[in-house]
């Protein structure tokens, strides 16, 4: 039987980009800025204030680069990131310890595969799994309810009937589809002339590109342009497998953490030296009323 609780899986990476380019800029005695951090201990309070909030823990990426960059040369790196922004990646870190919540420091894999890791480590343990972030590419990791995305700027909650109505493919087709139509964000050129709609026309019928007929004439769907889709694909063949390679979150590294370890309890002996560096000392008395229930 299934525990009548939710696990709350947060992607600190993207948490720290919304503060940095959504919050007042300020900085701590020091100068250095710490303006998105202040931000997120206080939105971080306001989550663990709520009442189906009980097991918690945050996954960042402690480096920009991954295993995937020794992959492919031009995926995504920390090139151009704003050193304000830049220096807060250890800071946020730091804070969201202090205020006793399980931190995922990822180097070697990134944030998104740390909270696919952890769906799968949890979800046959309780009543569901929410994975806070609006990234698609974790739509692969939605799972009938059991496993949803909820994306707390707009309070929007990403079931199965919600991935395949905005990307119009099944969740276990979504590193095909970035495969083909690409990924901006992480570098993925996708491949030409494979657009949104065609290709969740092509993998709904098919499923994984692996399965997608090289010879247009031999596809059982009508597609707008299928012939240069088809010469396209298997030009590229090669490509294409890689790029799902890149696009597909590993859920081979499970976390050390049981989740026991990862109910929250209470701040840490050093919230209150934190929160003060930070200006927030408000955060300590919401979360020490907040642990004591």
């Amino acid at each position: 039987m299934l525990a009548p609780m939710r696990v709350h899986l947060i992607d600190g990476t993207y948490e720290l980009f919304r503060m940095f380019f959504g919050a007042p800029s300020s900085t701590d005695d020091a100068g250095v800025e710490i303006g998105a951090t202040r931000a997120w201990m206080r939105s971080l309070a306001m989550l663990l204030g709520q009442d189906d909030v009980t097991h918690v823990a945050v996954a960042f990426d402690t480096v920009i680069e991954s295993f995937r960059n020794e992959l492919f040369g031009g995926y995504k790196t920390g090139a151009g990131i704003e050193p304000a922004l830049w220096n807060q990646f250890p800071i946020i870190e730091e804070a969201t310890a202090a205020m006793g919540v399980t931190v995922w420091s990822m180097i070697d894999l990134e944030a998104d595969d740390a909270l696919a890791c952890g769906a799968v480590a949890y979800r046959d343990q309780v009543e569901q799994v929410v994975l806070c972030s609006p990234d698609k590419d974790l739509y692969q990791c939605v799972d009938d309810g059991n496993v949803v995305l909820w994306d707390r700027r707009r309070d929007l909650v990403m079931d199965r009937a919600a991935v395949v109505e905005k990307v119009g493919v099944q969740p276990q087709s979504i590193p095909d589809y970035l495969a083909l139509v690409g990924d901006d964000a992480d570098g993925i050129p996708g491949i030409p002339r494979w657009g949104a709609k065609s290709t969740a026309q092509v993998l709904t019928h098919y499923e994984h590109l692996e399965a997608i007929p090289a010879d247009a004439d031999d596809w059982a769907i009508k597609v707008r342009g299928a012939k240069t889709l088809a010469a396209n694909l298997e030009a590229q063949r090669g490509d294409a497998a890689l790029y799902k390679t890149l696009a597909t979150l590993r859920t081979d590294v499970p976390p050390k953490e049981s989740l026991d370890d990862i109910r929250w309890t209470g701040p840490a002996e050093n919230l209150s030296a934190m929160a003060n560096r930070l200006g927030a000392p408000e955060v300590v008395a919401r979360v020490e009323k907040i642990a004591k229930g």
